[in-house]
Order: C-alpha cells, then structure tokens, then sequence
C-alpha cells in the first residue's frame, strides 16, 4: 500500500502536506484518518491508517502488562498514540510532542513500509539509510529471513 520514500516539507505550525500518491491510499483506507505514535527503537514517528492501527493496538493491548519491558512500550506507544485526520488540503497537523521526540523540523522525509509509513527528521533519514546500507551491504550477515527472500 505505502511505497517509495519522499522528501518533503513541514511548516513552522507542524503541518506537512501528505504526497498524493500516499494521500489517495489513506482516503481510500480510512477517510484520511490514521493514528501517529512514535517508534520505540529509532527516533521517528510511524504513521497507521485508524483500520490499521486498531488492528496493532488490540494486539498491542493483549500482551502480558505483568512483563516491565511489555508496559514500558505499552506506555510509550499507545500513549504517544494520536488521532490525526487529513485536512481538506490534504495535510497533517502533528502535535509539538511528536514533532519533539523524532527531532522533526523543516525538511521531514516520508518512508512508505507497506501498512504504515514513518516519518523522520530528513537529517536522521540519511544517517539512518547510510548506516543501513553499510550493515547490508556485500559481505554483509543477514538473517536467515532475509536470505530466504528473492529480490
């Protein structure tokens, strides 16, 4: 569904213009609204459309709160978890919160992943794709199921 990655631009207010080949996906899905949270392990925001993210947060909730590590991402995710809506330009106003924990300011990049999206600081992005591709790259390890794909 969500594919491609996108530089694009937030304004000083936290709105970002969604793409067009990402904003017909989300009407078609949710009527333009999806949930927002952060990402526990890297510092960006992942962005589900509600059908999705009710799903994930059902499963989310079911898992055994008596574990210190289960809460702990428990809290951060569904508490950092906020309604958005598309407005009628197609944009997205992101809470300063969120814009806080992923470090977003003017340049933001979009990163589709299929079900949801994540939206980084652009700066983060190219660290993140850098160190990536070096982690992959010729000699590299990969897991077993990664291996097993046929690209």
């Amino acid at each position: 569904m969500f594919r491609g990655v996108q530089q694009i631009a937030m304004d000083a207010k936290g709105r970002l213009a969604m793409p067009a080949r990402q904003r017909e996906p989300l009407l078609s899905a949710s009527g333009g609204q999806v949930v927002v949270t952060i990402d526990t392990q890297v510092a960006c925001l992942v962005i589900y459309p509600l059908p999705e993210w009710e799903r994930l947060e059902k499963d989310i909730q079911n898992l055994p709160t008596l574990k210190p590590a289960v809460k702990r991402f428990q809290r951060l995710v569904l508490g950092y978890a906020t309604d958005l809506e598309l407005d009628g330009n197609g944009r997205l106003l992101l809470p300063q919160s969120l814009r806080d924990h992923a470090k977003l300011d003017k340049h933001v990049v979009l990163v589709g992943q299929g079900n949801k999206m994540e939206l980084w600081s652009e700066e983060l992005w190219m660290a993140e794709r850098d160190r990536a591709l070096l982690d992959s790259g010729p000699g590299a390890e990969l897991p077993d199921e990664l291996m097993a794909l046929t690209l």
